[in-house]
């Protein structure tokens, strides 16, 4: 069979061919992958994440005064919120004795004669209602990012997780929880202030602004 036989220069320009189309290709792929495509999603990205922290704005009136958490008459403190730079003695009033077993008060508890309603201390936002085997109906209500009160031992809840509230408004009434049933009817209640629980007597009567 007959064979045509190349001329020496054209292997040469073949081969640089496929070299240069090589090369090319490697160019034109760094191209592609160095193009900023997920920018566009990145900015959308942070936007919406700004946008949601922009929207977590407090849902109370700041200049509104911090109120007692209860109404009626008669209502006294049955428990001590435990402070560990208090006196012995005040210590004492803030032990929790439960099954042969101390535990310091992390709120107060308020008693009355009576069953008493039990209100928010400052506009709101519920988080968390549930029943609790020993502490009774729990309610938690978030004021500012930093600011949480919580009410225990209730009786009755008039109040649903979701709902926003003003202050005053009636969460529920006071009960009997099991930790504590020497108290009889009361209201237990905290305030958790930038992660910590704090006494709640110190916060009456002021502004979050002068917290």
């Amino acid at each position: 069979m007959y064979q045509r036989k190349l001329k020496s220069f054209v292997l040469p320009l073949i081969y640089s061919g496929i070299i240069i189309s090589f090369f090319f290709s490697i160019f034109l792929l760094q191209k592609t992958l160095r193009k900023p495509k997920i920018n566009k999603d990145i900015a959308d990205y942070d936007y919406v994440i700004k946008e949601l922290f922009d929207q977590e704005i407090p849902v109370m009136a700041s200049e509104k005064k911090i109120i007692r958490p209860y109404k009626g008459e008669e209502i006294k403190v049955a428990k001590h919120f435990y402070d560990y730079k208090a006196e012995a003695k005040q210590q004492e009033k803030s032990i929790i004795y439960y099954e042969k077993t101390y535990m310091q008060n992390s709120g107060i508890d308020y008693s009355g004669t009576k069953e008493f309603e039990a209100t928010a201390i400052l506009d709101g936002s519920i988080i968390n209602v549930e029943e609790h085997n020993l502490l009774g109906n729990i309610v938690e209500i978030r004021h500012t990012n930093d600011f949480i009160s919580i009410y225990q031992c209730l009786l009755d809840v008039k109040v649903k997780e979701g709902d926003s509230i003003e202050q005053g408004q009636l969460i529920g009434k006071s009960g009997i929880c099991n930790i504590t049933p020497d108290l009889k009817n009361h209201l237990h209640f905290e305030i958790l202030y930038k992660g910590r629980v704090v006494d709640p007597e110190t916060f009456y009567d002021k502004t979050v602004k002068e917290l």
